[in-house]
């Protein structure tokens, strides 16, 4: 039988890797304070949250409505809410689970369920916890051996442009996307179509290809225009300086999600794969009128299998042990140890033909099993 649209089955070898660089993220986020916290598959439904509209719901038996968790962070607020309400802070907080989503028509063919693991660094808006969140999801890449590309922006650059120039709305809506998606014809089309003057639009055209290193913020800080657009370049600019590499890449016409990050965001896509592979930034729970600033990022476990295969080492030797002493025996050597559940030598020469296992150990000694059947 099938699994439903939007979900599959994870086999064996699949299931191993997955497990692997999910336990290495955990450590390197908790090597850098990041505590674990594991929360609920269903919370609450709640209207402000930004996947509400999205997400899988249904009612209990008081007559609440339920959702399925479709992202962490909001989960991640509430706990900081209702637990932590006096800190202390920063809190530097991680987790991992499973999500699901109901896919969009334009969506046909993703997944509905899907495996994150990531981190959040609640209570504090500074550019050093801005950097700090780049380094360490960077770090968790480079941990793995993943080579990845970072790329970062401020969707409020683009915002302010926007908002300065009186454009709200669904063209508002449709100009950021198209500036996210670096669609020229499209900017310059919409531009157009709204009436934007010659300055906003020379802006606006300019701003898909503001991206490359430190050095595009310095053409950004010359097309800002009003002190919020402004301070977004600074922001972005004294966050290069605190991260200190200069591999990171800067893309001012980044504007995903503008309604709900209130700072710098940021993506990560492996090398040679135009896959997103983690993505991130800063936000503020206005909606539940605490103000608690925010930031964080999530790692997509699906994506990063499949990126990170050509890393997977080869399997170790699995053998097969007749009793709980050749097992230990097997098990020092560093093998994979399979007890034999018969004394049938025809059935287990069936079996390990099939699992493809070459070796049988028998007291302190490993031997070639005869596979003819």
């Amino acid at each position: 039988m099938l699994t439903p649209d939007g979900t599959r089955d994870v086999l064996p070898p699949e299931w191993a890797w997955r497990e692997h660089l999910r336990s290495r993220l955990h450590a390197y986020f908790g090597a850098f304070g990041y505590q674990g916290v594991e929360l609920p598959a269903l919370e609450f439904q709640d209207h402000a949250h930004p996947q509400d509209a999205r997400a899988f719901k249904l009612i209990d038996r008081d007559g609440r409505v339920l959702a399925l968790r479709s992202e962490f962070t909001t989960a991640v607020l509430r706990l900081v809410r209702s637990r932590f309400p006096d800190g202390p802070f920063p809190l530097r907080l991680q987790y991992g689970g499973r999500l699901w989503l109901r896919a969009q028509a334009s969506e046909l063919g993703r997944l509905r369920e899907f495996a994150q693991v990531g981190a959040e660094l609640v209570g504090v808006d500074t550019p050093h916890a801005d950097a700090e969140l780049l380094l360490v999801a960077g770090g968790a890449l480079k941990d793995l051996g993943v080579r990845a590309r970072l790329e970062v922006g401020h969707p409020g650059f683009v915002d302010a442009t926007l908002e300065d120039a009186g454009i709200t709305g669904e063209a508002r809506e449709a100009l950021h996307a198209a500036l996210d998606r670096k669609s020229g014809p499209d900017v310059a089309r919409l531009a157009r179509l709204h009436g934007l003057s010659a300055d906003v639009q020379r802006v606006l055209n300019a701003l898909p290809d503001l991206y490359g290193g430190a050095e595009v913020l310095a053409d950004a800080r010359r097309l800002a225009h009003g002190e919020r657009a402004r301070a977004a370049v600074e922001r972005l600019t004294r966050i290069a300086d605190l991260y200190g590499d200069d591999t990171l890449l800067f893309d001012l016409g980044m504007s995903r999600r503008y309604g709900y990050y209130s700072g710098f965001t940021f993506r990560a896509y492996a090398d040679g794969v135009n896959r997103q592979i983690l993505g991130g930034g800063r936000y503020h729970d206005a909606a539940h009128g605490t103000g608690l600033a925010g930031a964080g990022f999530a790692v997509g476990l699906e994506r990063l299998t499949e990126v990170a295969a050509r890393l997977m080492p080869p399997p170790v030797e699995t053998v097969l042990a007749y009793d709980a002493h050749g097992a230990a025996f097997a098990h020092a050597q560093g093998l994979t140890v399979e007890l034999a559940w018969t004394e049938d030598p025809l059935a287990l020469a069936r079996y390990a033909r099939a699992r493809g296992i070459r070796r049988v150990v028998r007291g302190q000694h490993l031997e070639f099993l005869e596979v003819q059947a």
